[in-house]
């Protein structure tokens, strides 16, 4: 039962859906009116490019025996996907996510392309770095980012996010996915471009 349920744990908090929770985070709290036609285009648009887009590009990976698990486990099988999503997040920003049109999420994604290139850099050079860590971890700097600039009360959703993150490292040590040093690094890999960049919007 333990197993399972930390399985399910690095299943459900996959990396994947962290842009996307990201993106519904700040719609439930930004106060500016945005269109709700606008808010669905922007919305759809990320789930079809950071969620089903790379779902099939693993599929057609897994199918020519480049990666092996969604988890990819290994430093080798890390680097065609992170260099996709490195493709598919600056997509995002040139015709999703303009600066003139929603500059947090702009730079919440500037952020993650930061983020995924570090960790495409290290996979280079063998060295591995928790992605569930990184992807956990931005989303969690930007929304204290947003609540401080909003200044709204987000402690519920700090303390929820704070729970998720030792869940989650929790989840990965448990099924030997990564060591306490991989999980760390991760952490600093998502956080510290989202603190960077908030400087720009806050």
């Amino acid at each position: 039962m333990k197993n399972f349920i930390l399985k399910s744990i690095s299943f459900v908090f996959h990396p994947l859906i962290m842009p996307l929770l990201g993106v519904l985070f700040y719609f439930s709290k930004t106060p500016r009116f945005i269109p709700e036609p606008i808010r669905n285009a922007k919305i759809f648009s990320i789930i079809i490019l950071t969620i089903i887009l790379p779902i099939l590009l693993f599929f057609l990976l897994k199918t020519i025996n480049k990666v092996q698990t969604i988890y990819l486990k290994s430093t080798k099988e890390r680097l065609i996907p992170l260099l996709v999503n490195c493709i598919i997040i600056s997509l995002i920003l040139l015709r999703v996510l303009t600066p003139n049109e929603i500059v947090e999420l702009y730079y919440f994604f500037l952020g993650i392309l930061c983020s995924t290139l570090a960790c495409f850099i290290m996979a280079v050079f063998k060295v591995k770095a928790s992605i569930h860590m990184i992807a956990a971890s931005g989303f969690f700097m930007f929304a204290v980012a947003i609540g401080i600039h909003y200044q709204i009360n987000i402690n519920g959703t700090i303390a929820l996010m704070m729970i998720i993150l030792g869940a989650i490292a929790t989840s990965r040590l448990h099924l030997k996915a990564h060591t306490n040093q991989e999980l760390i690094i991760g952490v600093f890999v998502g956080l510290f471009p989202q603190l960077i960049f908030s400087n720009y919007w806050l």
